[in-house]
């Protein structure tokens, strides 16, 4: 069995990440997986959330918006709507977007799709702060 994977975390923009890794974590649909080498194949919605990873001495943290992963042995690929390194994130930016989400909730019920993706842009703000900054207290 190998000692890595290749590990591709890609927006419709841009490729975030390319690289061997030994171990990596995401935010599944129905709860978070984590991934080593020689992985089962399968396929998963990603929600909203914190990816981790390790690459030999580097342990990486990304934040990402929904998408889908596809897992192989030795290549997992992670096609997400948007993604940032902590380098990358404005919490001011992300505190603007919660507040433009809810007021986007309001008037629609929870089954409304406008609903669904103004959570989904809560959560991915939400997992921008936390990255940033760490876990509220």
């Amino acid at each position: 069995m190998a000692d890595n994977f290749l590990l591709e975390i890609i927006t419709p923009s841009r490729k975030l990440l390319s690289l061997e890794a030994e171990e990596l974590t995401a935010p599944g649909e129905l709860g978070e997986f984590g991934i080593l080498p020689g992985h089962m194949h399968f396929f998963s919605l990603l929600r909203a959330g914190e990816v981790s990873y390790k690459s030999g001495a580097e342990r990486g943290r990304i934040a990402i918006s929904t998408g889908y992963a596809e897992v192989g042995p030795d290549k997992t690929i992670l096609l997400v709507d948007s993604a940032m390194t902590e380098a990358e994130i404005d919490t001011g930016e992300a505190r603007e977007a919660i507040t433009e989400a809810e007021a986007k909730m309001k008037g629609h019920e929870e089954d409304d799709p406008a609903y669904k993706a103004a959570a989904d842009d809560i959560e991915y703000a939400e997992a921008r702060i936390t990255l940033k900054e760490g876990p509220s207290k």
